[in-house]
């Protein structure tokens, strides 16, 4: 019963500063925004950096997912979806065919391309402003601007915009269909405990010449509360799956996973 009191006394923001602390040790600064969907609570680790404009790299994927799956270029997470070009990857498992759930889980860059191009340049910039997407700014074109690159101007966004559009997304304040948003929440799952169950997408992208921005951004279901999130930071060393086991971390340490 204690234990039981324990946990839905986590389920509830703020989180321990210990918690961060913890969980971020030894890290360059990290941001983080959680949001309690229902409420709009917030809490920041470093807000500052929370306000900071940065590339989206793979994180983006959930939109283009999102709008693939609205405008019916792709119409089941399950189906086929991409078909491998024969070119060789150093990724291993970019080389072979992908439904868009398996895409989606190894963060499979040619594939994503290839359905923005399906989308095409004039629905893709339509969603991106029905949507509010950071500074919708893609004038690198219309495959790569979530990608950073040297002499590339990617489209920018902070986490809070990340973390307020996910709130946005499981409030059901999003232009989108009920099969999209099933389709999506599916394609999105990450991992499922006894106390939550976690969605989100990881992304990568060098931001200067020695340092990557790494993020992971989604949201946890703990009890009957959902919690949206954004984090990044830049590393020498990290990447998006680092900062994903760190977020992982924390919301387990709290009882939300």
């Amino acid at each position: 019963m204690f234990s039981h009191l324990l946990i839905l006394a986590a389920l509830a923001l703020p989180l321990p500063d210990t918690s961060f602390k913890e969980v971020f040790s030894g890290d360059e600064p990290a941001a983080l925004v959680i949001v309690e969907s229902a409420t709009g609570q917030k809490q920041h680790y470093h807000p500052a950096l929370c306000a900071e404009k940065l590339p989206p790299c793979s994180t983006f994927k959930i939109w283009n997912a999102a709008i693939g799956f609205e405008t019916g270029v792709v119409k089941k997470p399950d189906e086929p979806f991409y078909q491998w070009d024969g070119k060789k990857r150093k990724i291993e498992d970019w080389n072979r065919d992908l439904t868009l759930k398996e895409a989606f889980a190894v963060s499979c860059v040619p594939a994503f391309q290839e359905l923005a191009r399906k989308i095409g340049p004039v629905r893709m910039n339509g969603w991106l402003e029905k949507l509010d997407y950071g500074d919708r700014n893609t004038a690198s074109g219309n495959d790569v601007f979530w990608l950073p690159a040297p002499g590339r101007k990617p489209l920018l966004i902070s986490p809070d915009e990340q973390a307020a559009l996910l709130v946005r997304l499981v409030n059901g304040d999003l232009p989108f269909s009920r099969h999209t948003l099933a389709a999506l929440k599916e394609t999105m799952k990450v991992r499922e405990t006894k106390n939550g169950t976690l969605y989100g997408k990881t992304g990568t992208g060098p931001i200067d010449e020695k340092r990557n921005i790494a993020w992971f951004v989604g949201y946890v279901e703990s009890g009957r509360k959902t919690f949206a999130f954004a984090c990044a930071l830049k590393s020498e060393t990290l990447m998006g799956p680092d900062v994903r086991a760190r977020v992982i971390d924390l919301l387990t340490q709290n009882g939300l996973l």
